[in-house]
This record gives structure tokens, C-alpha cells and sequence, in this order.
């Protein structure tokens, strides 16, 4: 909407100018005009409307280009990507600066391709986007070019990521069932230890958890988890977590750090 008005306004303002020059160069009588504060005497008008239109060309076309922000649009799919390269665009709104974000997607099916996100960060968030972090995006089967962030608490998204984590080995086969179809319950952590192993920019951990179902006994289990290095403080020695579990196998358990809706 306020592209739109950007738009009006400079249009406005060009036809005045054009003519404002107009009568200047063809008009008659210079002391007469058919503008609205235009004439010879009134040479202030002209130099801030002109103003004004250098400012909406410079200004107002950089705000709409933030405002127009590619939106993927037609038939979209769900994929999962890891962000390849974050670099700044000079563009601050309100001292939030507003970055590019190149990540490379792993569609379900075709070819991995490298789409481009534009948006505004601040210290907070920037953070947590880092090159290597896997994202759940929604992009255009047909125009690839352009990507933007999926709603993480969509059940469809949740399960993208998933089968992303399954296929990369980021899961332990052993553990693919228990988070699959098992029941999620709360859950803390007890010990930790990084194994030392890494894959897809994540570290291992070996942990051993406290399972605590609600009106149910707790008991301890031994499992592992890939974590991505930002994530690793919420796997400390007493941090509540939440795992999953099959009743008829109680020690082989999952952990994530976020609660899902019931299945």
C-alpha cells in the first residue's frame, strides 16, 4: 500500500514539474500559470517540489523495494536449506539492518538450487542465522530464484525437517520409530558428552535423560543427538528437554527442545 501511495505522490509531483518547465519554455505570459503556487513569483514551489521529487525518487524507491519483498506466489512446495551466505544490503529501517540470505534448498524431488531471502534482521536474530543453519523454506516449483521462511508450527514443515534430518543421518536409525510414531513427554537432561563426531554442521551429543511422564514412573535413558552449535546451551545438565518413546521400547528414546502438537 504504501508503494502504491509512493507511486501517486511522484507521479503528482512529475506532472507539475514537466509542466512547470513547460510553461517556462512555451508560456506566454511567465506571470500566469495553471499549477497551484506556480508563476515566476513563486520560484520557491518549484525548488521544493523538486526537492521533494528527488527525495521520493531516492528514497521512496529503495522503501518500496523493501516493502515489495518478492512474496513466492502460484504453486509452492515445502523443502528444507541451509543458509549458504548472509551479507548486508546498506539498508537500516528503524536501526534494524535488512540482509540478503542465499540458501541452498534440498527439494523432495530435482536438483538443489540456491534462492535468495530479503529481510530485516536485528542483533538478536542475526545471531541465530548463520551459514550452515538448516531452514524450512516455501519456494515456487517454476521460479526458484526467490524463497521465503516456513511456518516452523506447520505440521507439514515440521515433518519436511524431519524427514531432512532423517535422510542426512542427523536421526539415529535406532531412534527413526521412536520419533516417528512414539509419544512425546518432558523430559531433562542428566548428562552430556560430545562424541566428537560432526555432520551437516552439527555436533554430536551423547546424552543420558531423565524420562518423566506425566502420572507415570520416570526412568533414565542413553541416546544421542546431532545439535547445531547455537543450540547446544539448551542441552545442558538440567535443561528440560522432550523426548519420545514407544511402550514397548522405553530405553530407546528421541529428544528435540521443542513441544509438538499431538499426532
Amino acid at each position: 500500500m504504501l508503494r502504491i501511495v509512493f507511486a501517486i505522490i511522484w507521479l503528482l509531483l512529475s506532472v507539475w514539474l514537466l509542466i512547470w518547465v513547460g510553461e517556462g519554455l512555451f508560456g506566454v505570459n511567465q506571470r500566469q500559470s495553471i499549477l497551484p503556487f506556480g508563476g515566476e513569483d513563486t520560484l520557491g514551489a518549484p525548488i521544493m517540489i523538486g526537492v521533494a521529487w528527488g527525495l521520493l525518487l531516492t528514497f521512496g524507491g529503495t522503501m518500496s523495494g523493501l516493502l515489495r519483498r518478492k512474496r513466492v506466489r502460484g504453486e509452492t512446495q515445502i523443502g528444507v536449506g541451509r543458509i549458504v551466505e548472509v551479507s548486508r544490503t546498506g539498508l537500516t529501517v528503524n536501526d534494524v539492518p535488512q540482509y540478503d540470505l542465499f540458501i541452498r534448498v534440498t527439494p523432495r524431488t530435482g536438483d538443489e538450487f540456491v534462492g535468495q531471502l530479503r529481510m530485516l534482521v536485528d542483533a538478536s536474530e542475526f545471531s541465530v542465522l548463520q551459514v550452515g543453519l538448516a531452514v524450512p523454506v516455501r519456494y515456487n516449483v517454476t521460479d526458484q530464484d526467490t524463497v521465503e521462511i516456513a511456518d516452523p508450527t506447520d505440521p507439514a514443515v515440521r515433518e519436511a525437517m524431519l524427514n531432512w534430518r532423517i535422510e542426512r543421518g542427523l536421526l539415529d536409525p535406532s531412534q527413526v520409530k521412536a520419533r516417528t510414531t512414539g509419544t512425546q513427554v518432558p523430559a531433562s537432561v542428566i548428562a552430556v558428552r560430545p562424541t566428537g563426531r560432526r555432520r551437516e554442521g552439527q555436533s554430536e551429543l551423547a546424552l543420558r535423560v531423565l524420562m518423566a511422564p506425566e502420572g507415570l514412573s520416570t526412568w533414565e535413558a542413553d541416546t544421542t543427538a546431532f545439535v547445531h552449535p547455537d543450540a547446544i546451551s539448551r542441552f545442558q545438565v538440567g535443561a528440560p528437554i522432550w523426548a519420545f518413546y514407544r511402550r514397548e521400547d522405553p530405553h530407546t528414546v528421541a529428544v528435540t527442545i521443542e513441544k509438538e502438537e499431538a499426532r
